[in-house]
């Protein structure tokens, strides 16, 4: 089992689309990486060398910011928004919609499921 920035890629995917389990890397990504380190990109995790491994996680730490160091940057982005109390950070402070979508239908992803009134009459 391959292990990359802390995440264990899944053995029977081709390297090109397990490379995009790690937080922050997608497919073009995933492809940049593989050509810096010259690496097939139809090979299996498990067919990798310990060579192609090793040039692998060296692209990656000279030139990505991925996992923890990307998830960091993104809270702290978004706790900047909250605390200057502009409008993006009020409404991630009050878990709707962020760039203009509507709101009374169509954002229960955001505001969560639909919830019933006690009490009322049908």
């Amino acid at each position: 089992m391959v292990r990359i920035a802390g995440v264990d890629l899944p053995s029977q995917k081709k390297i090109l689309y397990a490379l995009t389990a790690i937080y922050g890397i997608g497919l073009k990504t995933s492809e940049k990486i593989l050509n810096k380190a010259e690496v097939d990109s139809n090979i299996r995790t498990y067919e990798l060398s310990d060579e192609s491994v090793t040039k692998i996680r060296s692209v990656l730490e000279e030139g990505f910011t991925i996992e923890g160091d990307l998830r960091r940057l993104t809270s702290l982005n978004i706790n900047r928004l909250i605390s200057i109390n502009c409008f993006k950070g009020r409404r991630h402070r009050q878990g709707l919609p962020l760039r203009g979508q509507r709101t009374r239908t169509n954002a229960r992803t955001r505001r969560g499921s639909k919830k019933t009134m006690p009490g009322k009459k049908k």
